[in-house]
Order: C-alpha cells, then structure tokens, then sequence
C-alpha cells in the first residue's frame, strides 16, 4: 500500500503539473508572438553574473528537475515497477524502441548533414505532459497503463541523460571533472557510512555542480548523480531521500518545468512557418516523435514477448499498447533541452522547437483518441 501511495502522489503531481505546463506554452506562445516580442524575449537574455537568465535556467534550476527524476528512478528500481527483472523489461525494452527507432528514422533524413546531431532530439517523452493526457480519461485508464508509461518515461528519461553525457560533451577540462567526481564520491562514502543529514548532501551537490558546469560535461548530470548518493535506506517516508523527493514534487512541477517552459518557448513563428516543415531536421523531429515512438515502443515490446523475456499485464492489451506508445512521442521537455545542446544556430533551434510543439500535440491527440476508443472495444 505504502508504495502505491507513493506512485499515487507522483502520478497525482505530474497531473497537475501537465496542466500548468500546457498553459505557460500557450502564454510564452502568444507573448513571443504579440507587440510585446522583443521585450519578453529580452527578459530571458537578461544579464546574470555575465550569463542569460536562460543560461541560469537551463543549467542551473534543471539540475533540480534531474534530481527529482533521479530520485523516481531510484525509488523505481527499489520499489516499482523496476524492482523486478521479469516485470522492468517491458517498460525497459519499451523504452530502448522508443529511443532507437526515433533516433533512426530522424537520421534516415539528417545523415551526414550539419544537422545530423539532432537525432537525439524525438527519442524522449514528457512525463508531465503525458500523465496529463491519461488523466483526462479519468477512472477508465487501469493503473497498470499508468505505471506502465511512468515507468517507461522515467528509464526515457535515464537515456536522455545518457545520451547528453556520451553525445552532446564537447569539450572537457579533466580537472574540474575530476574534482567533480570526487565529490561524488565523497558523498558515496558518507552514504556508506550512514550519514543522514540531507544538507550535507545538499552542499556537496552545489559544489559537485560548480564545477561539473566548467568541466565541459552538461551540469544538469550532477542532478542524477547527487540523486544516487542520497541515503535511500529502506525506503520509508521518514528517510531523507524519500522527504526529498515528496518535497521537491512541488516545486519541480509548478515553478521549475513552467519557467523552463516560459523561457524556451519563446517562439515567434514566421509568416512562411510552413517551409519549415520541409526541412530535414524538421522531418526528422516530426517523423521521429509521431511514428517513431509508437513503432520503437511496440516493436521493441513484441520482441521481448516472443522471446518470452516477459508479458503484458492482464489489463492491458495491443490495442491501448499501441495508444500508450503515442503518447510517448510528447517529448516537448526533454526534446526541447536536448535541441539546446545539439544546435548553435538560434533559426534552427527555433524551428526545431516549434515542430517539437507541433509533433507532442498531434502524438497527444493520436494517442488520446486511440486510448479512449480502446475503452469503448472490447476487442484484445
């Protein structure tokens, strides 16, 4: 019961947070695109200790979004879904599809082009936004599909995360890396040694993400990293990583992604946005998020079904799969994150941006529509 709850009060707070989300991308929208664009566009390049208030944004308050995401993963792969092996490779396979088929068909049309870098781009999935879908389908949605798609987002999420640590490093300066990392594991040793005292870990994490942000590794992994090294003990609603993380839900879903949201919107969308489509990075994104995830997610799944690695839950069945593998194609948040650290060119992360919108709300209203008439069919 105990970690239903928990599951519950995350699935609850991405929810809401979906919303909020949804209505900061329509503010940033109409603002970037009124009499007032060059003034709310000015307020993200607002200088700050020599950086855009953007820069801080994206380098600075996300590291607390990964945090959080840490924190589920590791609650995860002690109490969830990915606790068992047997039971984590549906998510997990669902997962690696939903990351390898995007990335593919996004290359199928940026290969050996400048903007090749961008496969990284349709292979991730919002969270925030696709909870919010299922959860305006209300009771009809089984939890099974719930946890399923956290699931399946959080290990999406873990390879992003892999992805920009491995792929989007260009430049690394090994001595504030490793000092970095010696941090890290200093705080590994105080988990080892027992120390429960949350600020502790809290300050090693500022100066661990000091001086990742000056190592050429993006800042943002420090989040993951310091996630893993706070105590996780037994896991009860009295260990710190567990009052962490109910703690940080808030925060996270109502100031943090919204911000993030208001700042990288800022889209203004030119009188002749329809060229944009053409172009093969567009494509790609387009392509990569509306057919790529459902095809990888799914794909990958009847794989490890017929290899008999595991099964469908009992409540679920191809059908509401294959609506649930729409949804993953929302990628919006990460998506978004990942377009900043692939492009230089301030056109083609525009552009990108504004058909990453376009991919997540067809992929999100695909995947409602297909999942609400699978309530209504009793076919499997």
């Amino acid at each position: 019961m105990k970690k239903l709850n928990l599951f519950l009060s995350f699935f609850n707070s991405e929810k809401a947070g979906g919303v909020v989300l949804l209505i900061c991308t329509i503010l940033s929208l109409l603002f970037a695109n009124s009499l007032f664009t060059e003034e709310y566009i000015a307020i993200w390049q607002f200088q700050i200790a020599h950086h855009p208030a953007e820069f801080w944004i994206n380098d600075g308050l996300m590291v607390i979004f990964f945090l959080l995401i840490g924190l589920e993963l590791k609650r995860e792969l002690y109490f969830g879904e990915l606790s068992k092996l047997r039971v984590a490779i549906l998510p997990i396979f669902g997962a690696l599809g939903g990351m390898v088929i995007p990335a593919l068909l996004y290359l199928v049309f940026n290969f050996n082009t400048p903007t090749q870098s961008g496969f990284g781009i349709p292979m991730a999935t919002d969270i925030a936004f696709a909870v919010g879908i299922l959860s305006l389908l209300g009771n009809r949605v089984p939890l099974s599909i719930k946890i399923f798609l956290s699931s399946l987002a959080v290990i999406d999420d873990l390879g992003a995360i892999i992805l920009i640590a491995i792929f989007y490093t260009k430049t690394i300066y090994f001595t504030n890396l490793l000092t970095s990392t010696g941090i890290f594991v200093l705080l590994l040793i105080m988990n080892r040694l027992k120390v429960k005292i949350l600020s502790l870990y809290l300050i090693g994490g500022i100066f661990m993400w000091y001086f990742m942000l000056f190592s050429g590794v993006h800042a943002t992994i420090t989040g993951i990293l310091l996630a893993f090294a706070i105590p996780f003990e037994d896991g009860n609603e009295n260990s710190i990583s567990c009052k962490l993380q109910n703690w940080l839900h808030f925060p996270v879903a109502f100031v943090i992604i919204p911000i993030f949201a208001l700042s990288n919107t800022a889209i203004t969308i030119d009188k002749n946005w329809m060229q944009i489509i053409s172009e093969p990075y567009t494509l790609g994104i387009l392509f990569g998020l509306t057919i790529g995830k459902p095809l990888g997610i799914v794909s990958f799944i009847f794989i490890a079904i017929k290899l008999k690695l595991t099964k469908l839950p009992k409540n679920i069945n191809w059908n509401q799969l294959i609506a649930v593998g729409f949804l993953g194609g929302i990628g919006f948040t990460m998506s978004i994150f990942i377009t900043l650290l692939a492009f230089e060119d301030n056109q083609i992360i525009n552009n990108s941006k504004f058909m990453i919108l376009i991919a997540s709300l067809l992929s999100g209203v695909i995947g409602f529509v297909w999942l609400k008439k699978s309530f209504n069919s009793k076919k499997i």
